[in-house]
């Protein structure tokens, strides 16, 4: 399904490139920095191609020290206490920008936002759904892992009012909060998103394992399927599929990644909704390897 070129691809990859720059060790060192020094550093970078309310909303995001501090909580939650992958601020940037990634890409062949169909609001209004819905969907880490979804649930809706103020008014407030929470109880291993923009979420959560990203368990000797396949990836790309139109392509550096894709990343994109719009391949990127595998396709 090949298409014009983007004349803002590259400053859309430029930011998401951007985004997945820090990688595991800078999330463990985040976690020995004092909530104050850990909170100044934290901004979230998008590309907001014309879209005011998303810009409005993100930015009020960036002076929100509380929603800063649940992020902070919550990684060192994940990464000193429970010593799985990271949930800071990093992790909630690139699940927001590949959110926005996404559904640029699926309403540019065609696909129409729930809450455009549903609610007559705009494509600006969904790319505000998902990326708020990026923003707060771990936030409930920052109480406990277990039910972490339920607790995103508690502390989001407050935080969502307040990120949204003149910018909405009601009842169209209510719309996009409600919208953002159904994405974010979606995201679970069982969830069963309702929306366009919540199956977005869930996915755009699993692709979260590049260049690193999913390497502390591996790096403190922790060598399972789980660490050895998550060191596997080492980039994820989106762009116009063959089939489809998207197309997630995961570069992987060994065959052992193909857990991460046909284990973990078929089990959040089944039941999201996104099936009949994108397709998945993985490409093992040495040559010893390239015989034996040279191309998965994901059978969603």
């Amino acid at each position: 399904m090949a298409s014009e070129p983007d004349p803002d691809a590259d400053a859309e990859s430029a930011a998401v490139a951007e985004a997945e720059g820090p990688i595991s060790q800078e999330a463990v060192r985040e976690t020995r920095l004092t909530p104050a020094q850990a909170v100044e550093g934290m901004r979230i970078r998008l590309p907001f191609r014309g879209n005011r309310k998303l810009r409005r909303v993100v930015e009020a995001a960036n002076e929100d020290r509380r929603l800063k501090g649940w992020w902070h909580v919550s990684n060192v939650n994940a990464v000193v206490r429970l010593q799985i992958n990271d949930h800071s601020w990093v992790h909630v940037q690139i699940v927001a920008n590949i959110s926005l990634k996404l559904l640029r890409q699926l309403v540019k062949h065609g696909v129409e936002p729930s809450v455009v169909r549903d609610y007559g609001m705009t494509p600006d209004d969904a790319e505000v759904v998902v990326v708020l819905a990026a923003l707060t969907h771990c936030v409930g880490m920052s109480v406990h892992r277990r039910g972490h979804e339920d607790w995103s649930l508690f502390l989001a809706e407050p935080k969502l009012r307040e990120l949204l103020a003149g910018v909405y008014e009601e009842p169209d407030t209510t719309v996009v909060v409600c919208e953002v929470l159904q994405a974010i109880t979606s995201h679970r291993a069982d969830g069963e998103p309702l929306s366009l923009e919540a199956g977005i979420l869930r996915v755009a959560d699993a692709l979260d394992m590049a260049k690193g990203r999913s390497r502390i368990p591996f790096e403190r000797g922790q060598v399972t399927m789980h660490s050895l396949s998550a060191a596997a990836i080492d980039e994820v790309r989106i762009g116009d599929g063959e089939r489809k139109p998207v197309q997630i392509e995961i570069l992987m550096n060994n065959s052992s990644g193909i857990y991460q894709v046909d284990g973990l990343l078929k089990a959040k994109l089944a039941g999201s909704g996104l099936e009949p719009y994108v397709e998945v391949v993985a490409h093992i990127d040495t040559e010893s390897e390239k015989r034996l595998v040279p191309v998965y396709r994901l059978e969603a």
